[in-house]
């Protein structure tokens, strides 16, 4: 079951103002950007799906409105993704999944032969555990800590001659 090919991701929580900042940092370090704002992507959590009337009418009616967006939907257990994987989004953010049920979706994706929508790792993930989340084969790892949690450093340059 998967590879070590995850890309690791940011959020979209940045501090007001420094976005564009943190945005940037984030891809000097080697990092890549989920998306800028709300208006580059299509993102549907729980309150969204519930108004749409679940996962298949939202990316139905998102692909209708907006087809040169791409869509990700979060789902929050395995049974969701199989839906979502139905529905056929661009990518499935996967919630606080174990890393038991990160390789059963990877297993289910595999066997229905969608592997070009792919998985999006987020939640609880830490420099502890985000090689074995790797490890599961997801393509994707977000990470908020990468800008919203960030503390400033004290750097000086005063030279002792």
């Amino acid at each position: 079951i998967g590879t070590a090919k995850s890309k690791i991701f940011d959020t979209r929580k940045t501090i007001p103002g420094l976005r564009g900042a943190q945005k940037y940092a984030v891809r000097v370090g080697g990092g890549e950007n989920h998306r800028i704002g709300l208006f580059d992507q299509i993102l549907f959590k729980e309150n969204h799906l519930m108004i749409q009337g679940g996962i298949d009418s939202a990316i139905r009616i998102a692909r209708i409105n907006h087809p040169q967006l791409e869509i990700q939907v979060e789902v929050e257990s395995v049974d969701e993704c199989k839906i979502a994987l139905k529905a056929k989004p661009n990518l499935i953010l996967l919630d606080n999944f174990s890393i038991t049920n990160l390789k059963k979706v990877i297993e289910i994706r595999d066997k229905w032969n969608q592997n070009d929508i792919h998985f999006e790792a987020s939640g609880g993930i830490t420099d502890v555990n985000i090689a074995e989340v790797a490890s599961t084969g997801v393509e994707r790892i977000s990470i908020g800590t990468l800008t919203k949690d960030i503390k400033a450093i004290d750097l000086t340059l005063r030279l002792d001659l």
